[in-house]
């Protein structure tokens, strides 16, 4: 046969999610951080999640507060709302945001500077109101924005060559979300795509605060041998708490008590191998999660997985009694109250 008869291959078509769109459609802006920089590998994991989760961008609210990784929202979701607030205050728009809109999907970005130094007590009390939406912190133990200062959770002891020696013990995202109340406490490493993308989906599915504690390491100022947030040190202590896996919500799949090992068929059709750990750690033991946090950061280890969780707390919006249609869609005759009403509260005053 001729080369110019030949028949030519139909080109593949695009893989689409459920809302016909591809993963492309998911991305924002291109990335100006420095190239290697663990935070653009956290966006591809939320572009990948979000995607697969067949999340509706419009209906999404990213939120951040300042530093280069509050400058991430950019590089993805490009379609949905976003609000870069002042420093350290991310945690009050985002409050502010899920009470005006309850449908809003919140996806927060911050980091160790953001949310452990400056913002401290914001973080804190996002927790304690269990205020529904997920807090990713991307952890690297540096000011990346203003050339490397120690941050609140950088290492004692540690050495940078522009900062000198830090003399201050570090907090821990961690201890600091389980002391304050949160009801989801992950972390993981930016380096390890699976697991971040399993605890993201199990995140956003959350009902309530989930606080997702990502080291993240800064290849410009925190990437060094002796640094707790480098890839070197990441990839060579890392230590999984559970074997995750992530499955949607559907009708409840029940099964038979097993030995060892156990095939289920998911609801998709797809099969899924059960393997019990030899290790028996329950994510709903508070007192566990401070034993092991604790434990690993005596130990020097670096321990990854779903720390603590707790479904049974209502979150703020339960908390508040509001009525299921956003208060950002209400008419203003259902917001304000009449000149009747007004005169009547007063002069029972």
């Amino acid at each position: 046969m001729d080369k110019a008869t030949q028949s030519v291959p139909a080109a593949r078509s695009p893989k689409t999610n459920l809302l016909g769109l591809e993963k492309n459609d998911y991305r924002g802006r291109p990335s100006t951080l420095c190239k290697g920089c663990g935070h653009d590998s956290i966006s591809q994991r939320i572009i990948n999640v979000t995607w697969e989760l067949d999340i509706d961008q419009t209906q999404v609210i990213k939120l951040s507060g300042i530093g280069c990784s509050s400058k991430t929202p950019a590089y993805f979701l490009g379609q949905s709302h976003g609000f870069n607030g002042v420093h350290g205050r991310m945690p009050s728009v985002a409050t502010g945001a899920v009470i005006a809109n309850r449908s809003l999907t919140a996806i927060g970005v911050s980091g160790d500077g953001d949310s452990v130094s400056i913002g401290i007590g914001q973080f804190k009390h996002v927790m304690r109101r269990n205020v529904p939406m997920t807090y990713i912190v991307e952890n690297n133990g540096v000011y990346g924005l203003t050339k490397g200062q120690f941050s609140a959770t950088a290492d004692q002891g540690q050495v940078l060559r522009h900062a000198g020696v830090n003399d201050l013990m570090p907090l821990d995202v961690c201890l600091e979300a389980l002391a304050a109340n949160a009801t989801f406490i992950a972390r993981s490493f930016a380096g390890d795509a699976k697991q971040v993308e399993t605890l993201l989906k199990a995140a956003l599915k959350h009902r309530g605060i989930a606080v997702l504690d990502i080291i993240s390491p800064c290849v410009t100022f925190n990437n060094h041998d002796a640094s707790t947030k480098s890839y070197a040190y990441g990839k060579e202590r890392q230590v999984s708490l559970q074997e995750l896996n992530f499955i949607p919500n559907y009708e409840e799949i029940e099964i038979d008590e097993y030995d060892d090992e156990r095939e289920v068929q998911l609801h998709d059709g797809s099969w899924i191998v059960l393997k019990k750990l030899s290790e028996d750690y329950d994510p709903t033991d508070r007192l566990a999660a401070y034993r092991v946090l604790e434990q690993s950061r005596s130990e020097g280890k670096f321990t990854t997985g779903l720390f603590y969780i707790d479904e049974s707390q209502p979150d703020l919006v339960e908390m508040l009694n509001l009525v299921d249609e956003p208060l950002a869609m209400l008419p203003a005759e259902k917001l304000r109250p009449s000149r009747e009403s007004l005169d009547k509260l007063i002069d029972a005053l």
